[in-house]
């Protein structure tokens, strides 16, 4: 089954958003350690490749609506 871009952008920018709260409530706790590097290391990973798709479903709308 193929997902939208936009679908799999909205999933990523949540996920990315999920790991961002984790990684603060980590911070608060235990102070920066390597889990809280991995969690905003994936969060920064997920909140980008959400935008990337995002961006690839606008811009593959405004193609097809070209023609």
């Amino acid at each position: 089954m193929r997902y939208s871009p936009f679908g799999s952008g909205i999933l990523y920018i949540l996920l990315g958003s999920l790991f961002t709260y984790f990684a603060i409530q980590n911070v608060q706790e235990d102070g920066w350690g390597f889990f809280s590097y991995l969690l905003v290391i994936l969060a920064t990973f997920d909140v980008g490749s959400g935008i990337k798709m995002i961006a690839i479903h606008y811009k593959l709308k405004k193609t097809f609506k070209k023609k």
